[in-house]
């Protein structure tokens, strides 16, 4: 069964500070578990996962919560593979062409981001379109090699509809994607998703598996 992500409209997101968007994602935002340990066999460590989010008229807010064992910041130049670090990711498929977007962001708010469709990565996304989304990454921004005790960390981003080739006119939006945690450099190397994945090997770029977000 495909799942589905209902995602509040809230007016005011733009015009608060950081403070009042914790707060307002906190009472109104849509908060989902991600807990699909799709290769379980091989990679069945899971850190717990939650994300929360909402829209503005303008942004996609989304604030990950982690709490983990194992964490590490290693990349701290965008496009660099921060899927290795402890590390948080959102896929979106572009309406009408087939095309997706995938983001990767790290503990210290590193960005990986591209163009992808089906199984392949077609171009990276330019530093210029990276820099329009706003993170704020509670570790702080420096990087850091892996170390081991009970952590917990969350990485709140606001990232433009524009970005996404997207357009919000106040009605309903229906897009699809999917959600992940990872860390595939650390000691207890993982690979988990909102939506699940039916494939062989541990990857994420299965659009088939994507589910639905409907931006209210």
């Amino acid at each position: 069964m495909e799942k589905t992500l209902h995602v509040p409209y809230i007016a005011d997101l733009d015009f608060l500070n950081t403070d009042a968007i914790f707060n307002r994602l906190e009472s109104s935002g849509e908060r989902h578990t991600i807990e699909e340990i799709n290769w379980k066999d091989r990679f069945p460590y899971h850190p717990l996962t939650t994300f929360t989010i909402a829209h503005s008229d303008r942004y996609i807010y989304i604030n990950f919560f982690v709490r983990c064992n194992y964490l590490r910041a290693v990349n701290f130049e965008n496009n660099t593979p921060v899927d290795e670090d402890s590390c948080v990711g959102l896929f979106v498929e572009t309406p009408g062409d087939g095309n997706y977007l995938s983001f990767f962001i790290n503990c210290i708010g590193t960005i990986n981001a591209a163009k992808c469709k089906d199984g392949n990565i077609l171009e990276q996304v330019s530093d210029d379109k990276i820099a329009r989304i706003s993170v704020l990454p509670s570790c702080g921004k420096r990087p850091f090699e892996e170390i081991e005790g009970l952590f917990t960390w969350d990485i709140l981003a606001a990232i433009p509809m524009e970005v996404l080739g997207i357009e919000y006119k106040g009605e309903p939006l229906e897009l699809k994607g999917n959600f992940y945690k990872c860390a595939t450099g650390t000691s207890q190397p993982h690979f988990v998703s909102w939506s699940p994945i039916h494939s062989a090997n541990p990857d994420f770029y299965h659009p088939e598996s994507f589910g639905k977000i409907v931006l209210d």
